[in-house]
């Protein structure tokens, strides 16, 4: 975890592009820390999602309800960014819900003030592009897993890249995320090896 702005503003910069000491105050500046607890909702359906936001602690689950159940759609742990992408950028209310999984401490690099230092900073530019070019090639390779990969090889890809996932997030929601019943999971798990 990550204790202060300027270290989250390092990192960011460390990630997605270098910064001049100008720009990395500029980053630091931006940042809105966040706190939530464990069931708390980050960002509730109807709400408009207001910028991307850096995770520093902890996990969010994003999820939507579908003829009454919750279908999980993503699930981030730390050092990972996490948004509403279609909210942030019709700036309309979102279907998609974010919750705290854990305690939970977030960065919120807001929307408008992004942009606005983004007209003035070409690595600022750099570092909000590819912030949204892994956000969008993450829900790429996540449709891309339901879409073409057997439960089993779900499963397996999920416990090959986040392990530490089915140690801290209910099965019955990593069942979701993979799109499969919490019985499938069960029956995948004991017979797969991973």
């Amino acid at each position: 975890m990550l204790t202060s702005k300027r270290d989250v503003a390092r990192e960011l910069a460390r990630r997605y592009s270098t910064m001049t000491l100008e720009e990395l105050d500029q980053l630091e500046d931006m940042l809105i820390p966040y706190k939530f607890s464990k069931g708390e909702l980050i960002v509730a359906e109807g709400e408009i999602c207001t910028g991307p936001m850096w995770i520093d602690k902890g996990i969010v689950r994003q999820f939507y309800n579908k003829n009454g159940k919750y279908v999980t759609e993503h699930i981030s742990c730390e050092q990972r960014m996490v948004m509403c992408i279609e909210s942030l950028f019709l700036e309309e209310p979102s279907y998609l819900q974010m919750e705290a999984l854990e305690p939970t401490v977030i960065f919120e690099l807001p929307k408008h003030r992004l942009e606005e230092v983004a007209m003035h900073s070409v690595n600022i530019q750099i570092l909000y592009r590819k912030i949204l070019e892994e956000s969008l090639i993450t829900c790429q390779q996540h449709a891309d897993l339901v879409r073409f990969e057997s439960a089993a090889e779900r499963y397996r890809k999920l416990m090959h890249t986040h392990p530490e996932l089915f140690l801290r997030v209910p099965l019955v929601h990593i069942a979701s995320y993979l799109q499969m019943t919490p019985e499938t999971l069960s029956r995948v798990r004991s017979s797969v090896l991973v």
